[in-house]
């Protein structure tokens, strides 16, 4: 494909928000994100003088993230309602480039991406290491599929890459990009025992992230390592809820604090779970009370520290749902524990709908469908995009799903776009 060349076109702070506090305010902690963490509305020092100038500014403050608030929500309900149904059912898919534009590989974003995107303009695209050959190559690819998003949308494209480091990293320690370190394994960061690592670590992705046009980061893992499978022992910070969970929350706040979204994963934690969900189907035996003491934890810890997106796993959970089928295709683990009992507002996606876990469960037409009324908003490299999107849309058309339910998933990922 052709390489246009466009200058890469960055995020930019507004004068009234910083990056991190649009970050911020994907979760439940948003509202509190804003107004009091980011806008620094903190209580009176000793000696301060009771003149009410105190509470005068945090009032202001109060009422400058209200009407900043209410502005964004305007905007989002504008913008849902201009899209077709097309167009909004098209957002909640988040492919490979390959699988958008039917290249073998795609490293540059031209005319083929573009009539692509004119046919299905999805909300996101997830890239790999054999996208991103070096750092000039990387800046213009990204730079250009989203511009090709505004053209045909008016709306940023979500630009996604699984950096988590160790053994799971696109961009750091690969041989185009010279001067970027592999940060290491999770594990490692989590046996130091102090937070502040977790935090260090995941600003320093996003600072390698950000300036090649990135802005999702599907990290950190929120899973504890607490069977016998090693699948996700080394990316993983622990064993326990203890030591999980606090660093998932530091991370969260490192990415937020380095100016890109991250992602939650893999809900409701399938560092027990024996197998790989990449191959096989994997199940965990535990309730949901157990569940709440461990494995959701570190969920709830990312909430409150505000991650803007969860992605679900494709792990079985018979003693939750009372069936056999994935967490990422149930309503009773996205739906009735995430959304509502854990109080999630921001964006959930599945795993990769190509996986073993769930892969023949469903036809790729019935997938997407499957997925969507179990409550997730987005889904992460569906097989077969066209029939995947296309049983979207019949399936809407049909009033299998209705255009209200795809609304509220496209309001959400509409919210964050803006937010860039």
């Amino acid at each position: 494909m052709a390489v246009s060349d466009k200058t890469p076109q960055h995020w930019a702070p507004g004068a009234n928000m910083t990056r991190r506090a649009a970050l911020t305010i994907g979760g439940v902690a948003a509202g509190v994100a804003l107004s009091c963490g980011v806008m620094g509305c903190t209580g009176g020092s000793k000696g301060e003088k009771d003149d009410g100038s105190s509470s005068g500014s945090a009032a202001s403050a109060k009422d400058a993230a209200t009407s900043t608030a209410d502005d964004l929500e305007t905007k989002v309900a504008k913008k849902v309602a201009s899209l077709t149904l097309e167009q909004k059912v098209a957002q909640m898919f988040f492919p490979k480039p390959e699988a958008l534009t039917g290249m073998g590989q795609v490293t540059a974003a031209g005319d083929t991406t573009r009539k692509a995107f004119a046919k299905i303009p999805v909300g996101g695209v997830c890239y790999f290491a054999q996208n991103l050959l070096d750092q000039d190559q990387a800046e213009q690819m990204l730079a250009d599929s989203t511009q090709i998003s505004q053209d045909e949308v008016s709306l940023p494209l979500l630009m996604s890459v699984d950096e988590e480091g160790g053994t799971v990293s696109r961009i750091g320690g690969n041989k185009g990009f010279p001067s970027i370190a592999n940060v290491g394994n999770m594990c490692d960061v989590g046996a130091t025992g102090n937070a502040q690592n977790a935090y260090d670590v995941s600003k320093k992705i996003a600072g390698y992230l950000v300036p090649l046009g990135f802005n999702v980061d599907f990290a950190p893992d929120a899973d504890i390592v607490n069977g016998t499978s090693q699948t996700m022992a080394k990316r993983s910070f622990g064993k326990t809820a203890d030591v999980v969970a606090p660093m998932v929350e530091s991370a969260v706040r490192g990415f937020a604090d380095g100016g890109i979204m991250c992602c939650a994963k893999h809900f409701p934690g399938i560092g027990g779970a024996e197998g790989d969900s990449e191959t096989d189907t994997i199940t965990t035996v535990k309730t949901l009370d157990q569940m709440r003491q461990e494995e959701l934890v570190p969920f709830q810890k990312a909430i409150a520290a505000g991650v803007p997106m969860v992605m679900v796993g494709h792990m079985s959970c018979p003693n939750v749902t009372g069936t056999d089928e994935p967490a990422s295709l149930s309503k009773r683990i996205v739906t009735d524990v995430l959304r509502g009992e854990l109080g999630f507002g921001g964006i959930i996606i599945t795993d990769s709908l190509e996986m073993g876990a769930v892969s023949g469960l469903h036809t790729a037409a019935e997938l997407g469908v499957v997925a969507i009324q179990a409550g997730v908003d987005m889904l992460l490299m569906t097989p077969e995009l066209q029939k995947s999107y296309q049983g979207v849309l019949d399936a809407v058309k049909a009033g299998t799903i209705t255009e209200d339910r795809i609304d509220e998933s496209v309001t959400r990922i509409v919210r964050a776009k803006l937010r860039l």
